[in-house]
């Protein structure tokens, strides 16, 4: 296959070298805005090189992959649908509701093919939480408890162009939440605290956030993040049951210390970042987007979970400004 990728940036870059190697893909066509960091993964890959994404949509391919600026995706989404190439993209399709609505119309009307980037959906402890969730060996899920926790914040300049910290980073967890336990969210209660590096006062963001989320069965989850975790990188989720409770990403590199004297110590090498703990889960969701474009195999993330995921943080910035709780019926679903 003809593969494009749009955005050669860290993420991109990434998935450059997995789609470079692999078996199903017999070249590679790249573009970025930053010609020379577009020059740099194509020298690395074998990839050809075009200056810009309208060429590369007419460039004779099979598929695209979007991995570009956020601000970017939502026309790229509706270009490659109206040029009818499957598109994989990282999520967000949009940082608001309009965008996000406005692209997947694109792509219903077209009627090509979808697929986001919640490579948590890949990985093969929360894959392992699901089937346990779904076959009833934890009985009655009751509690639920997700957090992210990045161990240093992005750049300044990131801070204004994420969406914030419940559309940026917690969208993972609101999304992984929904796939693990097969429900979904019906009100969600909110905070969050700018009271660390004054750079994300300066971007109206906050540092830390916390969520706690009602499911429609009457389960309780729980959803924290911060960006300020000096002991490493830490993604994990707690699920418990009447018949019992199991973790997701506990582990020897889980950057976490016990303070019980016969407790296990702090890691030898905690987790750095999210390249590096889900590699795994990111090269098998590009392989599933393969096999998505052969018809080997239905979507697994299309765009309306992404739509779901990002009501979720909607939802939650709507209660953390309100300073109340908001039913998920008050989110716009179309």
């Amino acid at each position: 296959m003809r593969i494009g990728l749009i955005g050669t940036g860290r993420i991109g870059s990434f998935h450059a070298d997995v789609l470079a190697r692999h078996p199903a893909v017999g070249s590679l066509v790249v573009t970025d805005p930053d010609s020379v960091r577009a020059g740099r993964t194509a020298a690395r890959t074998g990839a050809i090189v075009v200056p810009t994404a309208e060429e590369l949509l007419g460039a004779g391919l099979d598929a695209v992959v979007i991995t570009s600026a956020t601000a970017a995706h939502a026309d790229l989404i509706a270009r490659a649908a109206r040029a009818g190439l499957p598109a994989f993209c990282e999520k967000p399709i949009a940082l608001d509701l309009t965008g996000t609505l406005g692209a997947l119309r694109e792509v219903e009307r077209a009627g090509s093919v979808l697929q986001l980037g919640f490579m948590r959906r890949f990985d093969a402890g929360y894959a392992a939480a699901r089937a346990a969730v779904r076959g009833g060996a934890l009985g009655r899920l009751h509690t639920v408890r997700a957090t992210t926790s990045d161990p240093a914040p992005p750049p300044a300049a990131y801070l204004p162009l994420s969406g914030g910290l419940f559309r940026d980073c917690l969208v993972h967890d609101f999304d992984i939440l929904r796939w693990v336990t097969g429900r979904e969210v019906a009100e969600v209660y909110a905070t969050g605290s700018d009271a660390g590096p004054p750079v994300f006062r300066e971007a109206g963001d906050v540092d830390t956030a916390a969520a706690l989320l009602t499911l429609d069965d009457g389960a309780l989850a729980t959803a924290t993040a911060t960006r300020c975790n000096g002991a490493g990188y830490d993604v994990r989720m707690e699920l418990a049951g009447e018949l019992d409770q199991i973790a997701v990403g506990l582990d020897v590199r889980t950057p976490l210390t016990s303070a019980e004297p016969e407790g296990p110590p702090a890691p030898a090498e905690p987790w750095t970042g999210f390249l590096e703990r889900f590699a795994p889960a990111y090269e098998a969701e590009l392989d599933a987007f393969l096999a998505v474009v052969r018809g080997e195999l239905p979507n697994p993330c299309d765009g309306r979970e992404a739509l779901h995921a990002l009501r979720v943080a909607e939802a939650c910035e709507l209660s953390r400004a309100e300073r109340r709780p908001v039913a998920m019926a008050e989110i716009p679903a179309d």
